[in-house]
């Protein structure tokens, strides 16, 4: 049985996250649907990289897919395409060895979140709007303590902190190795991004929520747990393999640029 390596992407306003679930509307759940239409199989395997939950996006999510078909990768992805809602888009996919796994061969994950300086009456899905001033240079020094290996406990859901927001590593840990945190402009967005081995349910949401707070002019809170970002401006940006270059350039999923010469409105 021929394996896939199939590049998604996807908006998630719509879903209840990547992976299936009872009486819940999914990415994996719809793209295993067309598989079963266009093959005409229902004994194959849909494995993604990790898991992304309700309304979170991907620019890049990678899965494999093990389907008997004699079709060529390139016109699979083209029939599965034309079955596949408007929200969800297969890039690319790739005839790969057997021994390719999309979780298990992953070494990095790398994610973005985008905040809106100002109102957008276009981007509301893909952006979180913060009308207070962010001090920038206040975010970026909070940024550089969250790197390198650190147990990230308290950036995690209480009652599932052990669950993955983007891998499936066993439940014991909630060490995770921060590799590179980010914070930069981009027209009237404030990107933060992040890197690093696997990442907790909802601690990306939870850091970017602190640094908003520090960005406000308030301390680094307690108890992030309060101020979890929405899931509106985050994104699964890349998942990294082995031999593949890490130095992807940072920039914006959905642009956000402002031509009125006065500066932006918060209202």
């Amino acid at each position: 049985m021929p394996r896939f390596k199939l590049t998604i992407e996807y908006a998630g306003t719509r879903y209840s996250g990547w992976q299936i679930q009872k009486n819940a509307r999914t990415i994996q759940g719809e793209i295993d649907r067309v598989v079963r239409t266009v093959t005409g199989r229902s004994d194959f395997e849909l494995y993604g990289s990790g898991r992304t939950d309700a309304g979170v996006h991907a620019l890049a999510q990678i899965a494999h897919l093990d389907v008997s078909t004699d079709v060529p990768a390139d016109l699979l992805r083209r029939r599965i395409n034309d079955e596949l809602p408007a929200d969800i888009n297969i890039l690319a996919a790739d005839r790969v060895p057997h021994r390719f796994h999309a979780r298990h061969d992953a070494v990095a994950r790398r994610y973005l979140y985008q905040i809106a300086r100002r109102r957008t009456a276009f981007a509301k899905a893909f952006v979180w709007w913060v009308k207070e001033p962010l001090a920038l240079d206040r975010m970026r020094d909070a940024a550089r303590d969250l790197v390198g290996m650190r147990d990230f406990k308290t950036f995690a859901e209480s009652e599932r902190g052990s669950r993955e927001e983007s891998d499936d590593t066993p439940p014991t840990s909630t060490i995770v190795l921060v590799e590179r945190l980010d914070v930069v402009e981009d027209g009237d967005l404030v990107l933060v991004s992040i890197e690093g081995s696997h990442f907790l349910w909802k601690m990306v949401r939870r850091i970017v929520g602190a640094l908003v707070e520090i960005g406000r002019g308030r301390a680094m809170p307690d108890d992030p747990a309060r101020f979890t970002a929405p899931a509106s401006g985050l994104f699964l940006e890349k998942v990294f393999y082995k031999g593949e270059p890490r130095d992807v350039p940072i920039r914006a999923a959905t642009p956000l640029y402002f031509s009125n010469a006065r500066g932006p409105t918060s209202s």
